[in-house]
């Protein structure tokens, strides 16, 4: 994102683009056909899908960014539901449809926690 548009915080991104900022256009562009790629090659490579998992600053707080990986997608059997999908996420949340075929998951994460955790195992205070 970075080398594409000078920005690699998605929030200045969506911003950018909102300006009409074309090279943030093409390297949100960008972002998403490779997302879709991965979705598709792994769907392949494993025979098929059950779940699709959001994680991480971007997973856990872009909607949109969301909705565009999966968006054309359909018949791969994800069905997600825009107002489920809607905003940032602070809890585990389902944001397929209830017929979704493949159930589509966002996941906050706890990054401090995981590194104390494995800091303490590490230490041998666990």
């Amino acid at each position: 994102m970075l080398g594409l548009c000078g920005e690699s915080d998605f929030r200045l991104v969506h911003d950018l683009i909102a300006k009409g900022d074309e090279d943030a256009r093409i390297a949100l562009d960008v972002y998403l056909h490779r997302l879709k790629k991965y979705i598709g090659g792994y769907t392949a490579v494993l025979g098929g899908l059950d779940v699709i998992t959001f994680t991480a600053g971007i997973g856990e707080n872009d909607d949109a960014v969301r909705a565009g990986a999966l968006d054309g997608l359909e018949h791969l059997g994800i069905k997600l539901d825009p107002e489920l999908n809607a905003g940032r996420v602070k809890e585990p949340k389902i944001v397929s449809t209830d017929d979704s075929p493949v159930t589509v998951v966002v996941y906050p994460t706890n990054e401090e926690l995981a590194i104390a955790r494995h800091t303490m195992r590490t230490a041998g205070l666990d």
